[in-house]
């Protein structure tokens, strides 16, 4: 049924269609019987998917990436669409707009979108009053940070310990966001040393926190594509010995080398969606063999159908996420990649999707 009016969706304005879905959302978590329906349409339930990892229990390995729920207003109902888990924000100290609009730019030849939105949010306070019952999901609630766009680099570490302050107590897991391409210089902190004083900063913050009584979440960082071997080595070697608690890779890439020849190739900011595809695997396969005994990775970046999402987990992915891929095959993607996932998992004769991870890698 998606496929039938995506025509219509993609006629309008993207965040236009944005609002309108979270609203759309909105209504649905506050009806019981809505809920429960979108609960019937989408969510499929299999014990062999069940994944547990940092103490968290994931009832399928596919989430939402951050983005869609900027404001952490509807990741109840997004829960129920059948995701095993759901990643708010990027989530900044202080509500910021972003980036002037257009931002946001459809490459419908190339199941493709490129984003130069900048961390549009309201702000983590305000969040904070959003996810006080995140602990009632049916699913894990990650919360992605980041710094304002008006922040220098050298006070970095002070934006991601404010959101920590004000978001520690209410989310199972965080991710520290340095590798979007629409803040300017952000990815500049992925160079090592930068990247050590501020995973301390919020390491340190977050053990600040434990000690007035709120229960230790895992902190993971998402990298971004757009690295050569030896920074990518240096990265996320520095994050494990800095106590980081899993890696994210990857964010979107600045690369229009697969889009070349399209009208909006030129467009600022980061390329999302079937592009990013076998880059994005073969990141998480190389950080599988880099530091995969010592940390899970969550495998994010062109994934559409059950096998994209396999050989993300093949290559080494605990976890997967997706965002683009539901806009070009609707909600039902998820349901779509969980059965595709336990039909290759019979076919190669797994009986658990842990049993799944790094194969491709050992």
């Amino acid at each position: 049924m998606y496929q039938l009016i995506r025509k219509y969706l993609f006629q309008q304005d993207p965040e236009e269609i944005h609002e309108k879905t979270i609203h759309a959302l909105k209504l649905a978590e506050e009806s019981a019987p809505g809920k429960a329906l979108l609960k019937m349409i989408y969510q499929l339930r299999d014990e062999r998917l069940e994944t547990k990892l940092w103490d968290l229990k994931f009832p399928n390995p596919v989430g939402l990436a951050a983005g869609f729920d900027k404001n952490a207003e509807v990741y109840h109902a997004l829960g129920a669409l059948g995701f095993g888990f759901v990643e708010v924000g990027t989530l900044t100290p202080q509500g910021q707009q972003g980036n002037p609009k257009p931002r946001l730019f459809r490459l419908p030849e190339h199941q493709a979108v490129i984003n130069r939105m900048g961390f549009n949010n309201l702000g983590a306070y305000l969040a904070s009053q959003h996810l006080v019952d995140f602990a009632y999901s049916d699913v894990p609630i990650g919360i992605n940070i980041g710094k304002n766009k008006v922040t220098p680099n050298e006070e970095a570490a002070s934006d991601y310990s404010k959101c920590m302050d004000m978001l520690y107590a209410y989310g199972h897991y965080f991710v520290i966001n340095i590798s979007s391409p629409n803040t300017p210089n952000l990815r500049d902190l992925q160079e090592t040393e930068s990247l050590r004083v501020l995973v301390r900063a919020v390491t340190e913050k977050a053990a600040e926190m434990e000690m007035r009584g709120v229960k230790k979440k895992p902190i993971l960082l998402k990298v971004a594509p757009d690295m050569s071997d030896e920074q990518m080595h240096d990265v996320v070697h520095a994050a494990v010995e800095e106590g980081i608690s899993g890696i994210i890779a990857t964010n979107t890439t600045l690369s229009r080398e697969a889009v070349a020849n399209h009208p909006k190739a030129d467009e600022a900011g980061g390329l999302s969606g079937k592009p990013l595809t076998e880059r994005s695997t073969a990141w998480v396969k190389q950080i599988y063999q880099e530091v995969g005994d010592k940390v899970p990775i969550v495998g994010v970046g062109g994934i559409y159908t059950g096998e994209d999402a396999y050989n993300k987990i093949r290559a080494g992915a605990s976890l997967v996420q997706v965002y683009t891929g539901m806009i070009y095959q609707g909600p039902g993607i998820v349901k779509q990649i969980n059965k595709q996932l336990l039909r290759l998992m019979e076919r190669d004769g797994f009986s658990h999707i842990s049993e799944v991870v790094g194969v491709d890698a050992k």
